[in-house]
């Protein structure tokens, strides 16, 4: 049996194109967007293996009622894609606080509750796979990206630290 996908962040770029390829290889996924409708081209070109789901990850209900929508439909979760992210562009002297605090419940925060919201279903088939869309930016910080890559300096960290714990 084909697997189920959950990939955030599918209304452009490489979330969209993550979401064509796993279809178009017979394998079910949960396409997702803040907007739905932005990705209802995608359902309608794959039907019976695609369903679009609104998700915010900055918001916890958001989160939960996107993974619950998935699992009811799809049976579980055997794959997250965290694509959901965005970059900033400021001198760390420059930065806006408010906005760099967005960005990191995007990039940051929102992958966390993803894989939150999906590891205890994985943790009981003793089964899944999560990839982060991650960046260079999150190994090599340079200047005017400082915020951006401590988002994904910190999505790194958090991987690497998450992949430790669920090696058993």
């Amino acid at each position: 049996m084909s697997r189920c996908w959950i990939i955030t962040g599918c209304s452009t770029g490489i979330g969209r194109a993550i979401a064509h390829h796993v279809l178009s290889i017979g394998e079910r996924v949960a396409v997702t967007a803040r907007d739905p409708e932005k990705v209802q081209d995608i359902v309608d070109a794959f039907p019976g293996r695609a369903i679009g789901l609104a998700l915010d990850v900055t918001d916890q209900e958001s989160v939960d009622r996107a993974v619950a929508d998935a699992i009811g439909h799809f049976g579980g979760i055997d794959i997250l894609v965290n694509n959901a992210g965005y970059g900033y562009v400021a001198s760390i002297e420059e930065g806006d606080e408010a906005e760099v605090k967005a960005m990191f419940e995007t990039n940051f925060f929102g992958a966390l509750r993803m894989m939150k919201a999906v590891l205890p279903g994985m943790r009981a088939r003793r089964s899944g796979r999560i990839i982060q869309i991650s960046s260079l930016a999150g190994r090599i910080a340079n200047p005017a990206t400082g915020y951006y890559s401590s988002s994904k300096f910190a999505l790194e960290a958090a991987s690497e630290a998450l992949s430790r714990e669920v090696a058993d």
